[in-house]
């Protein structure tokens, strides 16, 4: 008992210490041009101009040339999804793809919100933009940017939204109501990618920032899951005192200090913060966390060190294409998926939905530059970046008294204030 205590007291002195020496501060907010060539001398157009989804007959006549050219490789017996996407299940998806998936009805769907495009350093930012269609008297929405990652697309807030901008109409308290605005990331759909080398996530954040800035907005929400939790985790660095609440549904901890934490958090978790249910995902380290990331980051080595040629061979087969993608909302959304046949998916998907994820890479040809992300973040070596050894800090003026709609809620932290809720980039 002695000996806990001791060593309790040792391992709270030294957070305190930790914790204590930490300064707060931002990273520079600089500029950049990422559009090919030089810069032009001349004020960059900084004009907004409506946007429009569009298909024709003959883009999806080349993507059925495609599709009927597949080969087809049987999958070993009883390996379900765990040597990666079934392609027995594959089959099925591809049949679907082929014969009674409607990209044209796909298309209204996605033209239900308005989209824009902007040229932002240099690139065409491209970004929806939903304004709550009604509000109650006196009030003003709260502006929130909505950032997704990779192998997402701005389509994964689309049923939100309604939630966020209309909660009356969707039997929520209308005490707070959001105008919503999704970009996408540059190099992802509708968004230019960059020309040059270095473009990273603080480059994203800080275009981000110009962005809202564009629209009018000098303080704003965020929230971001994925590359989008990375991106809005800087934006909060680079301009605290315009980010109003931050939330994040992957929240990174990158510091010496969260792995001593982590090794000593099954003995002394209640010391730590840790909950039971912390315990219970963490625990044992070797089988949840060390084997877990083995299995599951073979791309990530790959995109990280030669996205260009795998790239290369997913840009030209829409059913690799497929596969790769739909690979990860399977396993990503309950790594007991691979034991399944059919990878669990049409468990908490439609096929429409999935597909129309996949057809966002294909018909703007932008699955090699959404890898380069990962060259561009994570290529350059571990905790190499100022952003990475920083913590986040915000201002703010106002203080919340009741919960906003279910799930929601309201939480301080330190001198931040960041919106949590359950919130999920796999089902919305």
């Amino acid at each position: 008992m002695w000996l806990e205590i001791l060593l309790t007291s040792v391992l709270g002195f030294a957070i305190y210490w930790f914790i204590s020496r930490d300064k707060e501060e931002t990273l520079p907010l600089e500029d950049g041009w990422w559009g090919p060539g030089t810069r032009p001398t001349g004020r960059e157009d900084e004009s907004i101009h409506p946007f429009k989804v569009e298909t024709s007959d003959e883009e999806i006549h080349d993507l059925h040339q495609r599709i009927d050219k597949f080969r087809f490789t049987p999958p070993l017996e009883d390996s379900c999804f765990h040597y990666g996407f079934n392609s027995n299940y594959l089959k099925k998806v591809i049949s679907y793809w082929r014969n009674e998936f409607d990209w044209k009805k796909q298309v209204e769907i996605l033209n239900r919100y308005p989209h824009f495009k902007t040229k932002i350093e240099g690139l065409d930012i491209h970004f929806i933009h939903v304004k709550p269609p009604q509000l109650p008297a006196g009030r003003t929405p709260k502006p929130l940017l909505m950032v997704h990652g990779w192998p997402g697309s701005f389509y994964e807030f689309y049923k939100i939204i309604p939630l966020l901008t209309d909660p009356k109409n969707h039997g929520l308290s209308d005490e707070h109501v959001f105008e919503v605005i999704c970009p996408s990331i540059p190099g992802y759909g509708f968004s230019e990618a960059s020309s040059k080398k270095g473009f990273n996530s603080v480059a994203t954040a800080r275009i981000f920032y110009k962005l809202m800035l564009r629209l009018g907005f000098q303080e704003f929400y965020i929230q971001g899951g994925d590359w989008g939790a990375l991106i809005c985790t800087n934006m909060a660095q680079l301009v605290p005192s315009h980010v109003k609440g931050l939330h994040l549904n992957m929240a990174l901890v990158l510091s010496n200090f969260s792995t001593l934490t982590l090794l000593l958090g099954r003995r002394f978790g209640r010391f730590l913060g840790y909950t039971e249910r912390d315990v219970e995902l963490l625990y044992p380290v070797k089988e949840k966390v060390f084997y877990s990331l083995m299995r599951e980051s073979g791309y990530m080595h790959i995109q990280c060190t030669k996205p260009d040629t795998v790239g290369s061979a997913l840009n030209d087969s829409p059913v690799g294409l497929a596969a790769y993608i739909l690979e990860k909302f399977s396993t990503w959304t309950n790594t007991e998926f691979r034991y399944l046949e059919d990878g669990g998916l049409e468990r908490k998907f439609s096929l429409d939905d999935l597909l129309t994820n996949v057809m966002l890479y294909w018909t703007t040809a932008t699955i090699v530059s959404s890898q380069r992300f990962y060259k561009e973040n994570l290529g350059q070596g571990w905790m190499t970046q100022k952003h990475e050894r920083m913590k986040v800090a915000m201002d703010f003026s106002w203080k919340v008294t009741k919960a906003i709609p279910r799930g929601w809620s309201w939480t301080w932290h330190s001198s931040s204030v960041i919106l949590s809720s359950s919130l999920s980039f796999i089902r919305v």
